[in-house]
């Protein structure tokens, strides 16, 4: 991992880490807070109230973000937070007060807040860390194939060549003995 990796994903993974401690200890507000999306799935779901969602909220964040701050599963850590950090902008955005300048100051602040995560995970969700991805991998494998695929077929034309030459050649001398 390089140096500014090393640095960069344990910063952007602290804000997720943090949330998601707050949001498991505070359960009861963070299903307020985020009801407008926790409800539907809870009323979907039997059994499970925007309490428990809100738990599994803050610790997929919190689970995510040690994943990303230590550097494992790094893709696949920022593509959860992603959906966390969508989830939470929509939310924090549609439950903003706009009746006032500072209301509508503050949805501003915190949207450009939630717009940059959302960014950093999503470039995080991408990044390769300069190794191949499994989608160039898995087309160079196919090239590779196709190019030995070709490279067999004419060998084993020069090889089919050959063999019908001397066979030819034997029958030819074959005919000339007798």
């Amino acid at each position: 991992m390089s140096f500014i990796r090393t640095i960069a994903r344990p910063l952007l993974a602290s804000t997720f880490i943090v949330a998601g401690v707050e949001r498991i200890r505070h359960s009861d507000e963070t299903a307020q807070s985020l009801g407008a999306v926790l409800r539907p799935v809870a009323n979907s779901i039997p059994n499970v109230d925007e309490k428990l969602l809100a738990k599994a909220f803050g610790g997929v964040q919190l689970g995510a973000g040690l994943l990303l701050a230590i550097g494992k599963l790094p893709r696949f850590a920022g593509f959860l937070l992603t959906i966390t950090s969508s989830l939470n902008t929509v939310a924090e955005f549609s439950a903003a007060d706009t009746t006032t300048a500072e209301g509508r100051s503050w949805q501003r602040a915190q949207l450009l807040k939630n717009v940059s995560l959302l960014g950093g995970v999503l470039l995080a969700s991408v990044d390769t860390a300069g190794k191949p991805g499994l989608a160039w991998r898995a087309e160079h494998l196919a090239d590779s194939a196709v190019q030995a695929t070709k490279k067999a077929s004419k060998k084993q034309l020069k090889a089919a060549s050959k063999t019908v030459k001397k066979t030819a050649s034997e029958i030819a001398d074959a005919v000339h003995v007798q």
